[in-house]
């Protein structure tokens, strides 16, 4: 296995940049010769930063600055609904262009989660139930969905796959809160219907967690079913703190070792299934992003490397 930085914080002085709308001058050489340091193999690159590149020429020279580093891009997040009337349209657009940057940058995956922002009037995105995570609601959740919609995903999938195999790169839907593919059932349902060599999940189970106030399925027996169809994964920890007379969650996001998730049976379990692509760890939130950082990715290795031995 492999290790790949999802960093969700982008801070190192004195830069101190929001991680979701970065441009490819924030990644500095002092900013990537921490991330080797800490021992990862590869970075996640959102793709706001290849859109502000603009070209093929400059996002190979983009790469071949990381690959300087010692660093390859290890898989370009590009989500949002591919469904809806509102939003499929420009988000498919966008999964073909992130395509075309993959092959061009020799990234290994195109990963994307299915979710969406609150569509309740009124109500900016994260303040309504069902909007982000820890409700008894979930917007766009599988619960809710019917047949047709991964009918829909699977011919979209299917013929994003045709392009990214002409380039060998893979995709990998995120199982994720507020979306369609939100558990290990639906995950496995669009799996079977796409059917393609290079189509996978991404089993983030920590995502499982945080969807709903009580979790809906449990992490150990998610991540036995999904890892056999892992074609990337993302990889964070949280507690979570019950208010049952709110039917509310809220959690407390933390290093891999300490929340309350078991890592070492989920990495046991990738290992059983041989999953050899990056496990992709997704950063702190907030504090010093080098500690916490560099605290789960020397767990995550230590387990590797025991089960290897």
């Amino acid at each position: 296995m492999r290790f790949c930085y999802a960093h969700r914080r982008f801070t190192l002085y004195p830069q101190s940049v929001n991680s979701w709308n970065l441009s490819a001058e924030n990644y500095t050489d002092e900013f990537l010769t921490k991330v080797k340091a800490l021992g990862f193999d590869a970075l996640e690159i959102g793709f706001e930063v290849f859109a502000g590149l603009g070209s093929e020429k400059k996002a190979r020279e983009f790469a071949s600055r990381l690959n300087g580093f010692g660093l390859e891009i290890g898989g370009i997040r590009s989500g949002g609904t591919l469904h809806t009337a509102k939003t499929g349209p420009e988000n498919q657009a966008r999964l073909d262009e992130a395509i075309d940057y993959a092959g061009w940058t020799g990234t290994e995956v195109v990963n994307g989660a299915m979710s969406a922002p609150s569509r309740l009037p009124g109500h900016p995105p994260g303040a309504a139930p069902g909007s982000q995570s820890g409700w008894e609601i979930s917007q766009d959740a599988s619960r809710d969905e019917m047949l047709r919609t991964y009918d829909e995903l699977a011919g979209i999938f299917q013929s994003a796959c045709a392009k990214a195999s002409d380039v060998g790169v893979n995709i990998a839907v995120e199982v994720h809160q507020n979306s369609p593919v939100d558990n290990s059932w639906s995950a496995l349902l669009l799996h079977g219907k796409v059917d393609r060599p290079n189509f996978g999940i991404n089993p983030d189970i920590g995502n499982i967690l945080w969807t709903y106030d009580v979790p809906e399925e449990d992490f150990d027996e998610a991540i036995d079913k999904l890892a056999p169809v892992a074609k990337y994964w993302h990889c964070k920890n949280l507690h979570r703190v019950y208010h049952p007379e709110n039917n509310r969650s809220v959690f407390l996001r933390v290093p891999l070792p300490d929340g309350e998730i078991d890592y070492r049976y989920a990495i046991t379990a990738m290992h059983k299934a041989g999953y050899s692509g990056y496990m992709t760890i997704e950063g702190a939130w907030a504090g010093d992003q080098w500690h916490n950082d560099g605290k789960s990715i020397r767990y995550a290795k230590a387990i590797w490397d025991e089960l290897e031995s």
